[in-house]
């Protein structure tokens, strides 16, 4: 029923696992490391900074595998999305959750960014902090807030992609098919003779 496409689910699901893997790892380790290196709240943010910084790189390519993956993956199984039950509706609520996590990791990276700049000490990045004002209490509480939705949310795409897995096996393909045919079947309706 269904043809082998090892190369793209391969380029999703490492794409998949390292924005995952990263994410939490930032969050535990990277950040936590920060948090007990840093002498003040400037020191702990340039310590973060320069570790999502050079992660940032892997993270885009990462980010860009999966896309590219589940594009390919969605093109090859139009068709299962289209006639089996449950399908359609589990990769738009993926898809959904992608792009949940796409907006946080890119707002994450405008902020961590800008506290970056505002917390060096390189004359030349405080002059463009100046010119990208923050207010340093509100990027850092709004970056603890995405450092673990990001991983809650591309958590939830794994899950996801485990059901889509699941949804994949010839009997369970079968029977959405045949559910989905009986949703689009006419209703019987019984007809009701007059009786003297």
């Amino acid at each position: 029923m269904s043809e082998r496409n090892t190369v793209l689910r391969s380029i999703h699901d490492l794409g998949l696992a390292a924005w995952f893997g990263g994410s939490l790892m930032g969050a535990v380790g990277l950040n936590g490391a920060a948090r007990s290196e840093g002498r003040t709240a400037d020191e702990t943010s340039r310590i973060a900074s320069a570790g999502w910084a050079k992660w940032t790189p892997v993270n885009a390519v990462a980010i860009g595998a999966h896309l590219i993956g589940g594009t390919g993956l969605l093109a090859a199984n139009a068709a299962r999305v289209q006639t089996q039950q449950g399908v359609a509706a589990s990769t738009l609520v993926k898809t959904a959750l992608t792009g949940a996590a796409l907006a946080a990791t890119a707002y994450s990276r405008v902020l961590g960014k800008k506290l970056e700049l505002a917390t060096s000490e390189d004359p030349s990045d405080l002059q463009k902090a100046v010119d990208h004002p923050v207010d340093l209490d509100r990027a850092r509480s709004h970056l603890t807030l995405m450092q673990w939705t990001i991983p809650a949310l591309t958590g939830a795409v794994v899950v996801l992609n485990a059901l889509h897995g699941e949804q994949q096996r010839p009997l369970q393909q079968k029977i959405g098919m045949l559910q989905r045919a009986a949703s689009y079947a006419p209703v019987a309706v019984p007809h009701l003779g007059h009786h003297c």
